[in-house]
């Protein structure tokens, strides 16, 4: 089984913590996002996964580095390729042309998500689903009486479907789907300026390959801000229920009181403060004089003085005073 991940994109709803690191490599429940994606496809995959492919921009060597080695992490091969230009989904995958062979995970990685069955290596193919109350948004799936998926449709503007894809596909022939990818580029089949995967995927439906729904129990966006603090609350939520370690045994504690679930790291410090519930604080940060609630604060970061809930602070940045509700990024200072 080969994982292939297209994360070359800009992530500019995330920003301003995007300017200094790809979207996928935010932390959520201190561990970054494409990550977690990975571990959740590994938990439904019946066969070991031997490869994961990243797609990326020009990240620098450090980056490439670390999502080698969360590939590493799960026993499998990690490996680079490129998307120089944002020609769109279906081109995004054909940089990774070399892991198109047997079967494939496509994961597009600004999502989690969570769900209760094993993939099925004998299907042509499975896309995640989840079911929604407003699909004009999303692009969605149409199933037949045998519940084969028939159709894509983009945002659509009269109701056809509630069954949105969220952007994780498993497909049991990797190199027909690069057939068809492939066939797209050569015929310059395009919309808005972009080769799309579900045009692809119409044409394997059309060719008579039986593409099947896999619904999923929760569906986690980490697009902007506000829908990736609460992710980071849902994934702590569930980190804590499954009785895991979420607290660096080198914390370091005066006159403060912790409130679960929270994910602290090492050497972070908590001084006459309260923390929690649903925080997340990287590595080396210094906490003190504040209370702090459903947030999300990266590796050597201090607040001070603060009143702070619904926030993302990034990595190195110093809160000073009276706040609420922030969105931080990386080497910023605030003073209020």
């Amino acid at each position: 089984m080969k994982i292939i991940v297209p994360m070359a994109g800009r992530g500019s709803r995330l920003r301003p913590h995007t300017l200094t690191i790809p979207k996928p490599l935010v932390p959520v429940g201190g561990k970054p996002i494409v990550h977690r994606l990975v571990e959740d496809i590994a938990e439904v995959c019946t066969e070991p996964i031997d490869e994961i492919a990243f797609i990326i921009g020009d990240f620098g060597t450090e980056v490439e580095n670390e999502l080698i080695a969360v590939a590493a992490s799960l026993g499998a091969k990690g490996t680079i390729h490129y998307q120089h230009e944002p020609l769109g989904t279906a081109h995004a995958v054909l940089c990774a042309e070399s892991a198109l062979e047997g079967p494939v995970v496509v994961a597009f990685a600004d999502t989690l998500f969570k769900a209760d069955f094993k993939l099925d290596p004998t299907v042509d193919g499975i896309l995640w689903v989840n079911q929604i109350e407003d699909p004009s948004a999303f692009g969605v799936v149409q199933l037949d009486a045998e519940g084969n998926i028939t159709d894509f449709v983009e945002k659509p503007e009269q109701f056809v479907s509630n069954l949105a894809m969220i952007g994780i596909y498993y497909f049991k022939d990797g190199n027909r789907l690069k057939q068809e990818l492939n066939f797209l580029i050569d015929n310059k089949i395009m919309k808005g300026g972009e080769y799309q995967l579900p045009d692809a995927m119409r044409r394997l439906t059309e060719a008579g390959y039986k593409l099947k729904p896999g619904t999923v129990s929760e569906w986690l966006d980490c697009g902007n801000k506000e829908v990736t603090v609460h992710t980071n609350q849902r994934v702590l939520e569930n980190d804590w229920a499954k009785n895991r370690n979420l607290v660096h045994e080198d914390l370091k504690v005066s006159n403060a009181t912790i409130i679960p679930p929270c994910f602290i790291g090492a050497g972070v410090v908590i001084e006459n403060s309260v923390v929690g519930p649903h925080v997340s604080i990287g590595a080396g940060s210094k906490i003190s004089n504040s209370i702090v609630h459903n947030s999300i604060i990266q590796d050597k970061t201090s607040i001070s003085g603060v009143v702070l809930r619904d926030s993302m602070i990034g990595s190195h940045a110093v809160v000073i005073g009276k706040s609420n509700d922030l969105s931080l990024g990386d080497y910023s200072n605030i003073q209020v």
